[in-house]
């Protein structure tokens, strides 16, 4: 750094990453090197952190522009020298920047870094895609990288901090555009498509009560012509144009991953359909090694999907009623087994639409299986269950059963043994009265058998509970729960939350891509007619069904202790290590996930205490009050057999053909119940896709420029401290799943438990791992 008089020369490196084919938001395929920055077309001016002048806006200081160093190839990035002229004296440290490009198209603008003397270097962490100067009429900046509460932030700031708060939450208007940075709110109506057939009209849900439903991000499309209710959609050719703000959607690496991804399943999917011309039964399965062809190597004419884990030892355990029960609670729908309270269980529709809609399960079919308990005891003793898909599936049935897909409404009573298992005792399947809704349910109750008809009747009961927990897995736990409540969050904590704010520091991470996916899935996924329609048991009212289980959504419950506690899988004590005892010990996806909810908790409490020392900076912090406000107004798979995702026919009656087959063939019964073998192989490729973590992905612990997200040198101390707290944690999950005594960490299956396990090899199907976002 060289002294002129008053003016001093700060030298810079700024760090960059052109557009190439593969980014999105551009629809050209032009060569790489029709996107070449020039630097001298690139300006950036410093903003003084301390003097300021008009409106109170810290002052400029002069103009400057970028000097190649180094360029290097490809998506690599590459990096430019910058030097200002500042008036150090003068105008003090500085605490942002501005940058106008003015090449013809955008860039990835990584980072700024500043050498200072006598002082730390200033870091300036970006991330953002800058388009074009006339993209935009406001100007472009980026803040230093330091935690500051509103109260905190230089004066000299605080108008562009307050400004570029503005610019993000936009306007409320107008039909939005790749370079828009706007993050606004709208109801989903789009996923519909009435222009094109009237049957694949969809409710509009959200902003009523009768479909009450997360808010997701705006993109202005103009409406449907045929409903001014719905929002137009694009042609599936164009999905990836779909808007979301630009700096949420997909890196190039993880963008190709997915392709890539996609590409490998399309050549999966339809070689297995040429294989099975030759085949006199078309798009059936005849049996449980035909299945196993699409897996294992070795099969003529199949392109392989990976083994999935559940048959990867024993090619016959998923059958038992051991791995039945335990899948349950280590399977990928964990979070639905409730304790047993009531018996006859009872249920909470409307008795004047619905009828009486209680259980037909008798004691006479419990008791028998109890070991000389009463029912009432053993609910006392904690060791009662249930599996409840009745109430969410009841009202849907009648018109499902009038399609090509069967349902039934289900219950599933189970009892907790001294060795820690599950045991199915009975699977109630309920119809609506054939003469009307009003009076009530209609139900087969069976038990468990080991030979003959039963053991094939047994078999298909457990199928359709299996169809019931994949939908509701696919659509409430995964989609509804996960993907759209959390858009919300994304969207507030934009608008509302200055990148100083050492909140948004904290969260930013863990809403890596989740627009974009979210985006994508209504493009071209959960749309009327689309493949999630086309694979799971609600079909076209697969969407409508999320809507009515929102109705049911608090936002307090979903916090892990009182989750399970509500579920009565747990009770509170305040003794415990996490202040709940669990009343199933060996819960593997409760024990590791409270391991991991605990970690989490002490790291942002660890975290929040280093800028909140009262409750009176809370109070006094505007941007979070705002930030709260807003968001409290919005109003296991792989292998199909396993968890079908939905069934053909309904269980058979006495004296029918399907009936006199089971007796002779149950495998092929059951697997001409379950999903054929084109929809099967559609929803394994999806499944395949949605699966594979990405090369960049981040997972718990783990941050992009871990050593730089903030110069807060105490908060990189507690961040250290998180992720070895995670490392300890998996140690202590390899050590669970080796204990022997521990019978459902690895079940029947031989499939140690591993969902909770933070870490993971990326770009893999790996059954580990625990992404930093929800962004697949």
């Amino acid at each position: 750094m060289a002294s002129k008089g008053k003016k001093q020369m700060i030298n810079g490196s700024v760090v960059l990453r052109k557009k190439t084919p593969l980014d999105l938001g551009s629809c050209d395929v032009a060569h790489d090197e029709a996107y070449e920055i020039l630097g001298h077309k690139v300006i950036l001016q410093l903003i003084s952190s301390s003097a300021h002048g008009d409106e109170g806006k810290g002052k400029l200081g002069k103009p400057s522009h970028l000097v190649v160093e180094n360029k290097s190839g490809g998506n690599e990035d590459t990096c430019f020298n910058v030097t200002f002229e500042w008036d150090h004296e003068g105008l003090g440290v500085p605490g942002a920047f501005i940058i106008k490009n003015l090449n013809p198209t955008e860039f990835f603008l990584k980072s700024l870094s500043l050498t200072l003397p006598s002082q730390d270097n200033l870091h300036f962490v970006c991330n953002s895609w800058v388009y074009p100067a006339d993209k935009y009429d406001y100007d472009r900046i980026f803040f230093v990288n330091q935690a500051l509460l509103p109260t905190e932030t230089p004066e000299a700031l605080r108008w562009y901090r307050e400004a570029e708060l503005l610019h993000l939450r936009g306007t409320g208007t107008g039909k939005l555009e790749e370079w828009d940075r706007v993050y606004d709110y709208d109801v989903y109506n789009d996923f519909g498509d009435p222009d094109n057939s009237p049957l694949l009209a969809r409710p509009v849900l959200g902003g009523s009560t009768e479909y009450p439903y997360p808010r997701r991000g705006r993109t202005g499309r103009p409406p449907s012509k045929a409903d001014p209710k719905s929002e137009s959609r694009l042609p599936q050719i164009a999905s990836f144009a779909i808007y979301c703000p630009r700096d949420e959607k997909f890196s190039p690496l993880k963008l190709k991953d997915v392709l890539s991804n996609a590409q490998k399943a399309m050549a999966q999917l339809f070689s297995p359909q040429l294989a099975a011309l030759g085949d006199v039964t078309l798009n059936e399965f005849n049996s449980f090694e035909d299945v196993l062809k699409v897996y294992e190597p070795g099969a003529p004419g199949y392109h392989k999907y990976p083994t999935p884990h559940v048959v990867s030892g024993d090619k016959s355990a998923w059958m038992s009623d051991e791995e039945f029960g335990r899948e349950m609670l280590a399977g990928s729908n964990p979070v639905c087994i409730r304790a047993l309270k009531e018996f006859p269980p009872t249920s909470k529709l409307d008795p004047k639409i619905y009828g009486d809609q209680t259980s037909k399960i008798t004691r006479e079919e419990i008791e028998s299986q109890l070991g000389g308990l009463s029912i009432e005891k053993a609910m006392v003793m904690n060791r009662m269950f249930i599996l409840n898909y009745h109430d969410i599936v009841m009202p849907y049935a009648r018109r499902l059963n009038m399609t090509h897909s069967k349902i039934y409404a289900t219950r599933t009573v189970l009892f907790l043994q001294n060795d820690g298992t599950l045991k199915p005792l009975a699977i109630e399947l309920s119809l609506p009265h054939p003469d009307g809704d009003q009076f009530g349910a209609i139900s087969k109750v069976l038990t468990p058998a080991l030979t003959g008809v039963g053991y094939g009747l047994w078999q298909i009961a457990k199928a359709f509970v299996s169809v019931n927990e994949s939908g509701i897995h696919q659509l409430i736990s995964h989609w509804l729960h996960t993907h759209a409540s959390v858009e919300p969050f994304v969207l507030a904590t934009h608008r509302q939350l200055s990148v100083l704010h050492p909140i948004y520091k904290l969260l930013h991470p863990h809403f890596r891509d989740t627009m974009h996916i979210n985006a994508l899935a209504r493009q071209a996924i959960l749309h009327g007619g689309g493949i999630v329609e086309r694979t799971v048991f609600p079909g076209a009212h697969c969407m409508e069904l999320t809507s009515i289980a929102y109705k049911e959504w608090v936002f307090p419950d979903q916090a892990l202790p009182a989750e399970l506690v509500k579920r009565g899988v747990a009770v509170e004590d305040p003794a415990s290590k996490h202040g709940i005892r669990l009343l199933i010990e060996d819960y593997p996806y409760a024990v590791d996930g409270l391991e991991i909810w605990s970690a989490i908790k002490s790291w942002v409490q660890d975290y929040t205490s280093l800028y909140y020392k009262t409750d009176d900076v809370i109070l006094e912090d505007s941007e979070l009050q705002a930030w709260w406000m807003e968001i409290r107004e919005y109003p296991y798979g792989g292998f199909a057999p396993n968890r079908p995702g939905m069934c053909r026919r309904l269980i058979p009656d006495p004296g029918t053909a399907e009936y006199e087959e089971l007796k002779t063939n149950p495998v092929k019964g059951y697997l001409k119940t379950i999903s054929p073998q084109f929809q099967t192989l559609i929803g394994i490729a999806v499944l395949e896709v949605l699966s594979i973590h990405s090369s960049d992905e981040y997972f718990l612990g783990q941050r992009e420029a871990a050593a730089e997200w903030t110069k807060d040198k105490e908060a990189l101390k507690v961040f250290e401290s998180f992720g070895k707290n995670l490392a300890q944690i998996e140690e202590k999950i390899t050590m669970m799943n080796n204990d022997e005594k521990l019978k459902n960490r690895t079940g029947p299956v031989k499939m140690p438990y591993t969902l909770l396990y933070p870490t993971s090899e990326p770009g893999l199907v790996t059954a580990k791992g625990i992404p930093n976002s929800i962004s697949i």
